[in-house]
């Protein structure tokens, strides 16, 4: 970390590469907050890695004054794994999309969050392949008419939120592009966790897949769409304050707070290091658009785990085996598991 008298500004995290995203992208906002959290977390530039995949996200790395890897499609964790693994005193960042992450490296991305190396991963999720011309994603919605998909997706979309609470997720968080200083907050936390965090973005893709969360960002809806969870605090929302959500057992129903039969110290409480509610959490996943009775789409923080990470594991094994002094090919090779045959 930098002392005071030193720290650095966004502008020092600023490459000279002029960024190549069509106008009106989200990845313009999520670069620039990213670029602000790592100058207020202290960070150094040359304590920095950004390491990306394929995709217009994935063009991250030559936007930002830090060291940078720009892998192959669906390689950028494991890629990042073994940075971290040999290097883990560096920050390591993974910017990736959709596509990227979720499909051809599914794989990778389950097994990374599992294993929970010290890894800041940014999803980007426009639900569509952006930089190869609009072919429906992992996340693309039911119906949706793409170049592959001209009579409309019948795949269902993958919800990123729960697949990374089913694969062990240590810290899980949802953000919108257009919340710039929340999206950053949201960095900095993520940046302070010890082991993988994985912070989703519903990022605008303005050429192939404009206005996909327009019900989320619209001004008249989104106090009614959406709910921004705090810890600690109720899950209330609407434009008047006046919904909230409550458990019925293990059902989230939405209660009018202007019923009188309603009380606010009914509602539920969020807690981050809740994992059965942050699972309820992530099915809060109905289309505002296709239903009347729909709950609102969460954004924040949704679990947080202290869980040891794999590279300190790591090191400590590498450790007892040192310490067992010096061994020669001939024994390592025959290890425990031969037998001689006469």
């Amino acid at each position: 970390m930098t002392d005071t008298l030193s720290k650095l500004t966004a502008k020092d995290f600023t490459s000279d590469q002029t960024p190549k995203w069509c106008p009106g992208c989200g990845d313009h906002a999520v670069l620039q907050q990213l670029k602000s959290a790592m100058a207020e977390l202290g960070l150094k530039t040359e304590e920095v890695v950004v390491v990306s995949g394929i995709g217009c996200s994935s063009r991250l790395p030559y936007y930002i004054s830090t060291y940078g890897v720009h892998g192959i499609h669906g390689r950028a964790l494991p890629v990042a794994s073994g940075l971290k693994t040999a290097r883990p005193e560096l920050s390591v960042w993974v910017g990736t999309g959709d596509g990227d992450a979720l499909s051809i490296g599914g794989n990778h991305y389950i097994h990374a969050v599992r294993r929970n190396l010290d890894l800041n991963v940014i999803l980007f999720n426009n639900e569509i392949y952006g930089l190869t011309k609009g072919q429906y994603s992992p996340t693309s919605k039911v119906g949706l008419k793409t170049v592959t998909s001209p009579n409309g997706v019948i795949d269902y979309p993958m919800n990123t939120i729960a697949l990374t609470l089913g694969s062990g997720g240590t810290f899980v968080a949802r953000v919108m592009d257009r919340d710039g200083k929340f999206m950053r907050e949201v960095f900095k936390r993520a940046a302070e966790h010890k082991g993988t965090s994985v912070v989703e973005i519903y990022q605008n893709c303005p050429i192939y897949n404009d206005g996909a969360f327009d019900v989320f960002t619209d001004r008249e809806r989104k106090q009614d769409t959406t709910i921004y969870l705090e810890q600690d605090k109720p899950l209330i929302f609407g434009t008047n304050k006046d919904k909230g959500v409550k458990l019925d057992g293990f059902n989230p129903i939405v209660v009018d707070l202007n019923d009188a039969s309603v009380s606010r110290d009914d509602l539920w409480i969020h807690d981050e290091k809740d994992m059965v509610k942050a699972n309820i959490l992530a099915r809060f996943y109905d289309d505002p658009d296709a239903s009347e009775d729909f709950l609102p789409r969460p954004f924040g923080i949704f679990y947080v785990e202290d869980r040891f990470v794999y590279e300190d594991a790591l090191d400590k094994q590498i450790e007892a085996a040192q310490a067992k002094g010096e061994g020669t090919i001939e024994e390592l090779l025959a290890g425990n598991s031969t037998w001689s045959i006469k």
